[in-house]
C-alpha cells in the first residue's frame, strides 16, 4: 500500500487486538503496515527496526507484553506471572539501548503484580499499554510547547536521526519542539543530518517535516562544521535513548560530534526527551550500554556493497554526547538547566 500521510500518523495503533506498525524500513518509497500477534514478532520488529525510536519501542513492548499475556495459558496466578516474565525478559533484550523499552515493560509487570487474577491482570495489561500510547503523545504535545520557547521567532535548526512522530506514538520529542514553534507561527527551517548509516534523517525525517510542510534541506553527516562555519545556525537540536543521572546522553551514533561541533561554533545543544528516557539509576553514561550492530549496514546500501569484498567496519548504533556539551534538556515536566545532577536529582524526586 502507498500513500501520502499527514503529521498526525499514527505510527503505532491497537487494532482488532493485534499491533499494527507503520514499517519504517519502507520509507520513504512506500507506506506499509505490518500486523503482529504475538510478543515474539513485537520483539522482532524492534530488533529489525520495523519500529525504532525509544518511545515507540517502549509503546510497542507495552502492546507486545499485552499480546503476551491475553495468549498465556496457565494452572495459576504464578504460572502466569512466571510465563509474562519470559515475554518480559525477551522484549527487554530486543535493543539494550533505549531504557524506555525496559522502563515500559517494567511497569505493566509491576502492575501486574498488584492484581490477584489472571483475568484481571489480562484487561490490565492491554488498558495500560492504550494508556501509555495516548500518555506519549500528550507528553510530547508539552514538551514540545516548552522547547519551542526556546526557539527564536524566526530560525534555522539542525537535527540528528529521526526523533519525530515516526520515534513516537505521535507528534515526536525534537521534532515535536519544531513542530509546536510552527503551530505558534515560527518560522523554522530544518537541515537534517543524512544520519549514516541507516539513513533515518534522510529516509525518515526529511520525508515526515515534507509531508508537514516544514521547509528541510538534507546534509551529509560530515557537512554540519562547515554548514555553522557559513551560516547562522540557531540550534541543534536532538532526541535521546538513555539519559543518565548526570546529564550525559545516548543518542544516534554521530550526535557526540554534532555536539561537539556546535559548542566550538556557540550554537545551542538541546535535547528533547521525556522522563522515561531518564535512567536514574545510572551515575554517568560510561555505564549506558552501547548497541553494535551488523556490519553490514556500513558496507552495503540496501545490498549493493560500498567497498571491497570482506570490508570489516565499526557500527556502534548510538554514542554518548557528555552534559558540559549539552546546553538544556526538554522534558514534559520543563527544561532542565544545568548543573544537571541538581536538577536531574530534583526531576527524580518529582517522579517518585
Amino acid at each position: 500500500m502507498t500513500s501520502n500521510l499527514n503529521s498526525d500518523i499514527e505510527p503505532i495503533a491497537w487494532v482488532n487486538g493485534r499491533i499494527r506498525l507503520l514499517d519504517q524500513t519502507r520509507l520513504p518509497h512506500s507506506v506499509n503496515w505490518v500486523e503482529i500477534d504475538n510478543w515474539r514478532d513485537a520483539a522482532d520488529a524492534i530488533k529489525t527496526m520495523i519500529v525504532r525510536g525509544a518511545p515507540a519501542i517502549g509503546c510497542t513492548a507495552a502492546l507486545g507484553l499485552a499480546l503476551a499475556g491475553r495468549s498465556a495459558i496457565a494452572p495459576g496466578r504464578e504460572a502466569f506471572l512466571d510465563k509474562l516474565q519470559i515475554a518480559a525478559d525477551g522484549l527487554c533484550n530486543a535493543r539494550p539501548t533505549a531504557v524506555n523499552l525496559s522502563w515500559a515493560v517494567n511497569r505493566l509487570m509491576c502492575l501486574a503484580r498488584t492484581l490477584p487474577e489472571v483475568t484481571e491482570i489480562k484487561q490490565l495489561l492491554i488498558d495500560e499499554a492504550l494508556r501509555m500510547l495516548n500518555e506519549d503523545i500528550q507528553i510530547n504535545r508539552t514538551m514540545g510547547q516548552y522547547g519551542a520557547a526556546l526557539l527564536p521567532d524566526s530560525c534555522r535548526v539542525i537535527t540528528h536521526c529521526n526523533a519525530g512522530a515516526l520515534a513516537t506514538a505521535g507528534y515526536g520529542t525534537a521534532l515535536g519542539v519544531i513542530r509546536a514553534a510552527v503551530e505558534s507561527g515560527k518560522n523554522v527551517t530544518v537541515f537534517a543530518d543524512e544520519t549514516r548509516p541507516r539513513l533515518q534523517g534522510m529516509k525518515l525525517t526529511a520525508w515526515e517535516l515534507m509531508e508537514s510542510g516544514i521547509p528541510v534541506t538534507v546534509i551529509t553527516d560530515n557537512m554540519s562544521a562547515a554548514l555553522m562555519n557559513t551560516s547562522v545556525i540557531d540550534c541543534v537540536i536532538v532526541g535521546a535513548d538513555r539519559i543518565a543521572a548526570n546529564g550525559d546522553t545516548a543518542n544516534k551514533i554521530g550526535t557526540y560530534g554534532l555536539a561537539v561541533i556546535a559548542r566550538h561554533h556557540n550554537v545551542p545543544f538541546y535535547v528533547a526527551a521525556p522522563v522515561s528516557t531518564f535512567d536514574f539509576n545510572l551515575a554517568t553514561g560510561a555505564a549506558i550500554p552501547i548497541e553494535q550492530r551488523d556490519p553490514a549496514e556500513v558496507t552495503h546500501l540496501d545490498d549493493i556493497a560500498l567497498g571491497p569484498s570482506n570490508l570489516t567496519a565499526w557500527n556502534p548504533a548510538f554514542d554518548v554526547t557528555p552534559a558540559e556539551l549539552v546546553t538544556a534538556i526538554i522534558t514534559e515536566r520543563g527544561v532542565l538547566k544545568p548543573p544537571f545532577s541538581t536538577s536531574i536529582a530534583n526531576l527524580q524526586n518529582e517522579n517518585q
